[in-house]
């Protein structure tokens, strides 16, 4: 004897498949009951009138629906067919409200619109600096590359921003469309980087809540791009910190896979000041220490550990400075 179901019945055939019995779900038949339902088969779960059968007969195989002979089961009616539908529509917005709830495809998508507009804003900076030095010739654009695009924005005259930023505009002066075309682009790149400051504060606020352990020790924004790049919370508490300490640097271990070069000894973490500021030959061991409390801290976020403060954080900074102590010179080779 067979065992199958559906959301609507559950049968008991024999080999011959004649119907030995049947349970039939009629109770109830709304959208969002029958959208319960096929919830509970999706995950390989009977229903009420399959676990009734299966006490009956339990010696009858389970055997899914979609591998029972032509005509063994009985088609949808056109009532049964528009509830299906309904309830699917159910399901479909049910998901999406809880990949609007998942902080993890929250940080994703901010992360990467954040990446976005820093590549925009790094093109739009650059170009308005170097278009800004044509007119300004002994203005110093490394060191008051911060503030040109903000003073540029706000003059009304090439002059006065010259004089906002303490410097001469050149003789040859500038005309009133190209001034109104520069003082444009000018405001675009601040109203870029003030888009850019949301998102980072965005960022900031769900990865505190989401990984605090994790931002504490790295910072927000570092923590929310491991986990991204990690793909999720969960995974990132799971990996070996040996993979921690290169994520971000995928590119650079396949090729030393298939090239032989050096393998990479840290990935994003080298943006972290104790791995970035330090010596070129300590920077692998801090990377190699800090992948490890990442993955602790993960670990705590992941599983609702008490988060860490500012003494766990004093105590690995401590850590890095024996490191750099205990490996003042390179080692010779």
């Amino acid at each position: 004897m067979r065992l199958s179901w559906d959301w609507r019945l559950a049968r008991v055939f024999d080999d011959a498949g004649e119907v030995v019995d049947e349970s039939i779900w009629d109770a109830g038949r709304k959208p969002a009951t029958v959208a319960s339902r096929l919830s509970l088969l999706s995950k390989g779960r009977k229903t009420d009138e399959a676990r009734r059968l299966s006490e009956r007969f339990p010696d009858a195989i389970e055997t899914p629906v979609h591998e029972l002979s032509s005509g063994w089961w009985p088609q949808l009616s056109d009532e049964e067919a528009e509830l299906l539908q309904e309830a699917t529509l159910v399901i479909a917005q049910a998901g999406v409200a809880a990949a609007s709830s998942d902080p993890d495809r929250r940080l994703e998508h901010l992360v990467r619109a954040g990446d976005e507009m820093r590549a925009s804003w790094t093109t739009l900076e650059a170009r308005v600096i170097e278009w800004a030095g044509l007119f300004l010739p002994e203005i110093d654009l490394d060191s008051q590359r911060d503030v040109i695009p903000i003073e540029i924005a706000k003059a009304d005259t090439l002059e006065n921003a010259a004089d906002a930023l303490h410097t001469v505009s050149s003789p040859t002066g500038i005309s009133g469309a190209e001034w109104a075309a520069l003082s444009q682009w000018a405001r675009g790149v601040v109203e870029v980087e003030d888009r850019l400051k949301t998102i980072e504060s965005a960022i900031r606020e769900v990865a505190l809540e989401h990984l605090p352990s994790t931002s504490a020790l790295i910072g927000p924004l570092l923590a929310a791009r491991m986990s991204i790049t990690a793909h999720g919370r969960e995974r990132l508490a799971r990996l070996p910190s040996g993979t921690v300490q290169v994520l971000g640097a995928e590119t650079s271990f396949f090729l030393h896979l298939r090239d032989g070069i050096p393998v990479p000894k840290h990935g994003h973490l080298f943006q972290h000041p104790w791995v970035s500021r330090s010596p070129r030959w300590v920077r692998g061991k801090i990377a190699r220490m800090l992948s490890g409390k990442v993955s602790i801290a993960a670990r705590l976020d992941a599983f609702n550990g008490q988060p860490w403060g500012e003494s766990e954080v004093a105590e690995i900074e401590q850590k890095v400075a024996e490191i750099r102590q205990r490996h003042p010179k390179p080692t010779r080779r």
